[in-house]
């Protein structure tokens, strides 16, 4: 156990990543007795994910992915485990280099993991060593959700993403001695990251978000199309027709995780079905799942979960966020008083009004003219992730 700042309170210890060779044999022979459904006309996707691009995806899984090669790459970065109030914290953190790093917190969501992150920590941490300059430094961070990775098990119930902050906020100034912070995030990491803002504004100087989700977004749904501005009923279209792929996963999550998962996590193939549909129609990809993620991608995020059996737990977080709604620590407005921004990829899930994003953030920045770009922009778009982020906290260092 090791204090990682003069002025931490709680020891972390550094954690490397070495499954036992049973558990690899044990997702081989599994993968090989998979059952198959042998369906018909699905080559396009259309009744979700296809049997013909799976059966690929699993020939490749058993003849050339090494997991071994990826779980080294992992273990190139320093990752660490501790515990905030008893709740187990699985975290990346790489120090800055230049002349005075500012931590940044970087936040993922489902079916994501923290090594969606991987091309963004080096460059955000060393950016003259990628072309930029020293002074954009920061001090990354990027945990595993609670119930996701590393971070597990999950022995509690209750743990949703404005919870999560209150760890978060923990984690950056028991565990890493930081008394401010900025904070940054996408999909479930964008209301993480909302919250940080909301209730920790002493701590948190600035926010930066890939996605606007409303806060009361479980319980109100999202906003109708009167709510847009004549200039703006575009994105009402958009969204509607965008969030028709993710009604099914949000109703199944948030009422009834345990039945799917309890199938999910008896095959990794199994497993890996469920993620890939949602990894090609949410990505700016015209249908090309591999166009942004690599055969290795796809298998290394569903190994991650597979082998720390956390599909249950992380389908639960939607659960959780249904049934415990969040209530607002004050009713002023915006709800977010902290420096915000939002960059608006192209083609993602949900593009939000500009009154809504108003009555939500302090918005400083907001980046409307991005190439591309759908709901996984650091992996889709880490070179446009990367400049919008240095631009807007370098205005509050």
């Amino acid at each position: 156990m090791t204090r990682l700042n003069p002025t931490s309170t709680i020891d972390a210890e550094t954690f490397k990543i070495d499954i036992p060779q049973e558990a690899l044999d044990d997702v081989a022979a599994r993968l090989r007795s998979f059952r198959w459904v042998d369906e018909p006309a699905n080559e396009n996707w259309q009744y979700g994910t296809s049997e013909v691009y799976l059966k690929e995806l699993v020939e490749y899984w058993l003849e050339e992915y090494d997991w071994r090669k990826h779980e080294a790459h992992i273990n190139s970065f320093d990752n660490y485990r501790t515990q905030v109030d008893g709740l187990p914290i699985h975290f990346i953190y790489k120090k800055g280099v230049g002349p005075a790093p500012k931590p940044l917190i970087c936040s993922h969501g489902w079916p994501w993991t923290f090594w969606d992150f991987h091309k963004v920590i080096d460059p955000l941490a060393d950016p003259g060593a990628h072309g930029g300059d020293p002074a954009d430094a920061f001090d990354v961070i990027v945990p595993s959700l609670p119930g996701f990775g590393w971070s597990s098990p999950l022995t509690t119930t209750g743990l949703n993403w404005w919870t999560t902050a209150d760890y978060w906020n923990g984690l950056m100034q028991d565990v890493l001695g930081y008394d401010t912070y900025f904070a940054q995030g996408g999909d479930w990491g964008a209301l993480v990251t909302t919250q940080l803002g909301h209730k920790f504004p002493q701590n948190v100087e600035g926010v930066h978000v890939s996605i606007v989700i409303p806060p009361n977004f479980m319980l109100d749904g999202l906003p109708t199309e009167d709510q847009y501005p004549d200039d703006e009923k575009w994105m009402f279209h958009h969204t509607a027709k965008r969030m028709e792929t993710a009604v099914s996963h949000v109703v199944t999550n948030s009422t009834d995780p345990s039945s799917v998962a309890l199938g999910a996590n008896q095959n990794p193939a199994g497993l890996a079905a469920y993620f890939l549909s949602r990894r090609r129609v949410w990505a700016d990809n015209h249908g090309d799942i591999e166009h942004h993620f690599s055969k290795d991608h796809l298998i290394t995020t569903t190994m991650i979960y597979w082998l720390t059996q956390t599909i249950n737990s992380s389908m639960r977080y939607y659960w959780e966020a249904k049934h415990l709604p969040w209530k607002p620590e004050n009713g002023s407005l915006p709800i977010v008083s902290v420096p915000s921004a939002v960059a608006m990829w192209p083609q993602e899930l949900m593009l939000m009004p500009t009154p809504l994003m108003e009555e939500t953030f302090n918005l400083q920045q907001v980046t409307r003219d991005l190439p591309g770009g759908g709901h996984y922009a650091p992996m889709e778009q880490p070179v446009e992730l990367i400049d919008d982020v240095r631009k807007f906290f370098r205005t509050l260092r």
